[in-house]
């Protein structure tokens, strides 16, 4: 599930490749805290991608699930973060069948 600070329209970019995606603007939570986005993420079997150091400083804290793919790269276009996500398939593909992981930085 893609954050709040991610364009909601990079899930259409994506859907060969993570058809399950969604978006918290999609799932009625774009007003949400990240605590909220966190326990529907959790209980729907969502992992997060995001911006935001909250969702892994939460699993440290509280464990996983759900994963986190945090994006590094600072603020940038929703072309570079398809990109990120399209050329790191494998690599995440690989990152969220393993049950040893819980944070997978991309930059």
């Amino acid at each position: 599930m893609l954050d709040q600070n991610i364009s909601y329209k990079l899930v259409n970019s994506i859907k060969d490749l993570y058809p399950e995606s969604s978006h918290v603007r999609l799932e009625n939570l774009a007003n949400e805290n990240d605590k909220v986005i966190r326990e529907f993420a959790l209980k729907n079997e969502f992992s997060i991608v995001t911006y935001d150091v909250d969702f892994y400083e939460m699993s440290l804290v509280h464990g996983f699930p759900p994963k986190v793919i945090w994006i590094r790269c600072g603020n940038t276009s929703t072309r570079n973060i398809q990109n990120l996500l399209v050329n790191n398939f494998n690599d995440i593909k690989e990152f969220l069948e393993n049950k040893n992981y819980s944070c997978l930085e991309l930059f």
